[in-house]
């Protein structure tokens, strides 16, 4: 009999981008239930609420092809091992783009390593298609009128395209309500 294997795939996802999206579908292939944890983490001063991030990963992943392994999006304000113990999960995906990425997630499964040996650290590379794809460059090319439907979900940009539009409206600021 085979062993139930859980993981958990991290992440602020602010907001979910094809590039996760890739992640958590070839995930999909070395787990048989995977949680996507949404980390609250407001101190990045994310540009949508927690709750507005938990809908846009719920509804992209929602009708993803899956393997036959389930998936969950849940919320995390704790220390991610922690997360990941209460979760009973054995291992960690996180995804890597480039090189520079490396050195940070490195030195990250390294300490969760010490924190936790019973919780493996799983690396997939970025898909050649999504390697260059970030939140953040989303973000600032869509904030500057650039098209960025060819790097997130079409609910996804729409949220993005209505969030710049309240904030040219208010003088670049975002009017973003934190629910918990």
């Amino acid at each position: 009999m085979s062993k139930h294997r859980i993981g958990v795939y991290p992440g602020t996802f602010d907001p979910i981008t094809n590039g996760h999206m890739d992640i958590i579908q070839r995930a999909t292939h070395l787990v048989d239930h995977l949680i996507v944890g949404v980390a609250r983490n407001d101190g990045k001063g994310p540009l949508f609420s927690t709750d507005e991030r938990l809908r846009m990963v719920r509804e992209d992943v929602e009708t993803m092809v899956t393997n036959g392994a389930t998936i969950e999006v849940q919320a995390f304000d704790i220390l991610l091992m922690h997360f990941a113990v209460q979760a009973n999960c054995g291992v960690i995906i996180r995804g890597l783009r480039a090189v520079s990425d490396f050195e940070y997630e490195f030195q990250m499964a390294g300490m969760n390593a010490r924190l936790n040996p019973n919780i493996e650290t799983v690396f997939l590379m970025a898909s050649d298609r999504h390697q260059f794809i970030s939140s953040r460059f989303v973000k600032e090319v869509g904030r500057l009128g650039g098209d960025i439907r060819h790097f997130v979900s079409p609910r996804v940009a729409e949220a993005l395209t209505e969030r710049f539009a309240v904030e040219a409206k208010n003088g670049g600021r975002s009017k973003q309500v934190q629910t918990r």
